[in-house]
């Protein structure tokens, strides 16, 4: 699947535009990590990506399609997409939540068949949460939430899976067995899009990343090309350095001793 960004610009108002000639394409089933500091557009990016957000300029394009022209069900097919948090409203149970991921499949008012329950139940088994599958949706954490919604998400088998800070409430056990569920997207061919503020997410991924800085994308590469000293320093605004360790590379803030 191929997602075309092209010169677009989105403000909120006449007097600023959070984003503005901002262009990068992406092709699943690669990884592409999204990096910035708060208030620099990527949720906002992602909104227009996903058509929730009209831009005043440029265009965006899956499939040398444009977003907008997209029906509901033929889009989900094509993106899932994940926001930070979700705050449930219902106490439906998450087997009930996973499943309704089936409807860009089956229809509107179609009901689930017993095979899209097991198949809901086969995602939930792979992200190692189907012991959650009876009890309320609102009963469960919020790292939990977001596995339930990522296995609603497989449901819909897209192309591409697009997470808006997925890690942002995570612990850091949940946070490191996050990037590792990544991976497995990943080698199952499952595209990745995703924005977060930790640049060792993406190292340790080995993913093709962009850094988002007054809204355009100022670089963009492979992780170990973009993630260096300077651009994090200018980025973040704090001395960072980028070092070997263990095999690997990761992000050391603060002077080094």
């Amino acid at each position: 699947m191929n997602l075309t960004v092209d010169n677009i610009t989105f403000g909120y108002d006449s007097s600023r535009n959070v984003l503005e000639h901002l262009s990068f394409v992406y092709e699943s089933p690669e990884v592409l990590c999204i990096l910035g500091s708060n208030g620099m557009g990527k949720s906002t990016l992602l909104q227009c990506i996903i058509g929730a957000f009209q831009t005043s300029a440029g265009s965006i394009t899956v499939d040398g399609k444009a977003v907008g022209e997209y029906k509901a069900r033929e889009f989900a097919q094509k993106i899932a997409y994940i926001p930070q948090s979700h705050t449930p409203s219902f106490a439906y149970k998450v087997i009930d939540i996973v499943t309704m991921g089936r409807t860009s499949r089956i229809g509107y008012l179609a009901n689930p068949s017993d095979d899209d329950v097991a198949f809901a139940h086969e995602q939930l088994a792979y992200l190692g949460v189907d012991h959650l599958s009876e009890k309320p949706y609102t009963d469960i954490s919020g790292g939990e939430r977001q596995l339930v919604m990522i296995a609603s998400a497989l449901t819909q088998e897209p192309e591409l899976m697009i997470l808006d800070e997925p890690t942002a409430h995570l612990d850091f056990g949940n946070a490191y067995r996050f990037v590792e569920l990544v991976e497995k997207l990943r080698d199952r061919n499952m595209g990745v899009l995703m924005t977060t503020h930790f640049p060792d997410h993406a190292l340790m991924l080995g993913s093709k990343t962009a850094v988002l800085s007054g809204g355009r994308i100022i670089a963009e590469g492979p992780a170990s090309d973009v993630i260096t000293d300077e651009s994090m320093r200018e980025l973040y605004g704090i001395e960072v350095h980028v070092e070997r360790f263990g095999g690997r590379l990761i992000c050391i803030p603060g002077p080094l001793q």
